[in-house]
């Protein structure tokens, strides 16, 4: 199948980047042997503007992506966060390729309003649409074209290599990387271990506290260092959702705390994830686990094998395809509402 993929390449970042679901896709598209033609909106805009002005180069991006369907003649579209394309060119599209199905991919959260309204406004014009929170939360949007699908956040063999899991030795006990402040008050969760966890517990907070953010190569090496990691969302309680954070910190096989409301133990086995209510537990079942490393390893391997085997970036893409164009399913995801 030809498939058209408009997002966010990073193709400016040169390979210092965070982990990046799209590429994932991507690579999972790729897997499961269809034909897929990259297109990067942000870096068709910088590369087609003058003086590489991103935003004077908006216009022209849109017409280059009418020229691409015209050119690759896809069978599916699928687009995700790629603002500097208009609803007006996607209807344009399907013109210029009749029968073109497009699929929109929503990996942010429902909690910040701006992409609420995003997610409304790509509903008007695509035949379905993801989003990474679960079916639960999507009601709001049913009253748009698109049929709604929940997708997760996947693990790549190739990014997420590495096994804490199988180590019993680190530098680091427990880490929690991020930079996000907006809409959150997980600090207050952050603050509070660090001044109640055992003294020997070290707990690095790369981008909070003063300690500088981890990107790319350097986040890679802070997981692989790490024994176990905290899966702070910006807000907790939105059924199925997470931030990629997740797939990346269980995906290397370190022991992941997640909050309890986001309703993951619907499918994930039993001695994965550990969950927990509140700050007080946390603090209980962090300290637990830290002295009890035969434990530790264990629930590390399985989340992690899970991950692998069932939420895996070729399996998601192939999902996705399969979803889009109303086609039988060929694998039991573990994602799907029963």
């Amino acid at each position: 199948m030809r498939i058209l993929h408009v997002a966010h390449q990073q193709l400016r970042k040169y390979g210092h980047n965070r982990v990046s679901w799209a590429q994932k896709l991507y690579f999972g598209l790729i897997r499961n042997n269809h034909c897929v033609q990259a297109f990067s909106d942000r870096d068709v805009a910088a590369f087609e503007a003058p003086l590489g002005i991103r935003d004077l180069g908006k216009k022209k991006a849109n017409q280059r992506l009418l020229q691409t369907v015209e050119a690759f003649e896809p069978d599916l579209m699928i687009v995700g966060h790629c603002d500097i394309i208009s609803n007006e060119t996607l209807v344009e599209a399907k013109k210029v390729r009749p029968g073109l199905v497009i699929a929109s991919c929503n990996n942010d959260p429902l909690f910040v309003p701006d992409n609420v309204e995003k997610i409304h406004n790509r509903c008007k014009v695509a035949n379905s649409m993801f989003v990474s929170t679960g079916l639960k939360e999507l009601s709001r949007f049913s009253n748009g074209k698109a049929k709604l699908f929940h997708m997760p956040n996947p693990v790549d063999s190739s990014i997420e290599t590495e096994n804490c899991a199988l180590k019993s030795d680190f530098p680091v006990d427990l880490i929690f990387c991020s930079k996000e402040k907006t809409h959150t008050a997980r600090g207050k969760i952050v603050s509070y271990l660090k001044e109640n966890l055992l003294d020997d517990i070290y707990f690095s907070t790369p981008g909070s506290f003063d300690e500088p953010a981890v990107w790319g190569r350097d986040y890679d090496k802070a997981l692989a260092s790490s024994k176990m990691a905290l899966n702070l969302n910006r807000q907790e309680g939105l059924d199925w959702y997470s931030s990629a954070r997740m797939a990346q910190l269980v995906g290397n096989g370190l022991l992941t705390f997640t909050h309890s409301s986001a309703g993951f133990d619907r499918f994930f086995p039993d001695e994965t994830l550990v969950y927990f209510k509140d700050k007080e537990q946390l603090k209980t079942l962090i300290e637990g686990f830290y002295q009890d490393n035969g434990k530790r390893m264990y629930w590390a391997g399985r989340a992690r094998d899970f991950f692998h085997q069932e939420i895996n970036s070729t399996l998601y893409a192939q999902y996705i395809v399969e979803s889009a164009l109303e086609l039988p399913y060929s694998h039991n995801y573990v994602w799907l509402e029963r």
